[in-house]
């Protein structure tokens, strides 16, 4: 089945991201090949961050934080999950699922052979993320939470995502640097708007962003909930440095308390909440988050 791929055209002058492309090759066993992109920046033999991106976005939300883990001498990797950013996207909705996700980005980290990393996870890219860590726990020596936990559909309160993913996908227009812009405090410029769409030229390109609400696990009977269930039994284990930095809007659903509790290298670490940030916090707090991130991993 024929694969989409962003025409490269659609990445030039991007504002503030003169990040060259990188790609690593998969093989799906539904799609084929497939082909993953990622930043990468700093020197080649320095300790590695990853940045993972979440929903509505793509490695371009980590352009004002590259530049300050780079100074301070830090190798960075930014994938875009498939779907996203300048990775392929798959023809039908349908074609992704959360395992599907969990499969590529392994591959991805471990064909990379870059451990120990330290995990810089956002949202979607910590629901990917801590699933990862658990099932892989030689890949990481330390985590920073961003936004995001691990949900294993056992979760109360999520009729309100339901309404949300409902308004969502329920017009013919999935926004992307609109609702980037919406859930962030500050007001995105023109161009940054137009970077966070340049990966989906048309609606047919968006099948992973619109797919993404449908695969969260919501309930204990949804396909994830058996492997994200146990991953998260193994993170309670995990004695790795763990750092929640969180928007006071997500502080609220009682997430950063929950991964704070429960994963023991959380314990009597700098966790901090943002009180005047929006969801899309590294649009609002980027330099202070790249910093902590940096404190953190010389403490």
């Amino acid at each position: 089945m024929t694969v989409l791929r962003t025409p490269d055209a659609c990445f030039a002058d991007l504002a503030e991201f003169p990040y060259a492309p990188h790609y690593f090759d998969l093989t799906d066993p539904d799609f084929g090949a497939l082909r993953l992109h990622y930043v990468d920046e700093g020197p080649r033999g320095a300790p590695v961050i990853l940045c993972m991106h979440g929903q509505g976005s793509w490695s371009y939300i980590y352009r004002n934080m590259i530049p300050i883990f780079v100074k301070a001498g830090y190798r960075v990797i930014a994938p875009d999950h498939i779907g996203f950013g300048r990775s392929d996207k798959l023809p039908r909705e349908e074609g992704y699922s959360f395992q599907k996700h969990i499969d590529w980005l392994t591959a991805f980290l471990t064909g990379l052979e870059l451990k120990p990393l330290t995990g810089f996870l956002f949202d979607w890219g910590a629901f990917f993320g801590l699933r990862i860590a658990a099932e892989n726990p030689g890949l990481f020596d330390r985590l920073i939470v961003s936004n995001g936990y691990l949900p294993t559909g056992h979760e109360p309160g999520a009729q309100w995502f339901v309404k949300w993913r409902e308004k969502m996908l329920g017009g013919p227009v999935f926004p992307m640097g609109d609702m980037v812009n919406d859930g962030s405090t500050r007001d995105l410029n023109p161009q940054e708007i137009a970077a966070y769409d340049a990966p989906f030229p048309d609606e047919s390109f968006k099948t992973g962003p619109r797919r993404c609400p449908m695969i969260l696990p919501i309930s204990p009977d949804d396909p994830a909930s058996p492997a994200n269930s146990a991953a998260w039994e193994a993170l309670s284990a995990w004695t790795h440095p763990v750092l929640t930095l969180s928007s006071a809007i997500l502080a609220r659903t009682g997430a950063q308390k929950k991964i704070i509790a429960h994963m023991p290298g959380a314990k009597d670490q700098p966790h901090h909440t943002y009180e005047k940030a929006g969801f899309y916090i590294i649009e609002d707090e980027a330099a202070d988050l790249a910093q902590r991130t940096i404190d953190f991993i010389g403490a």
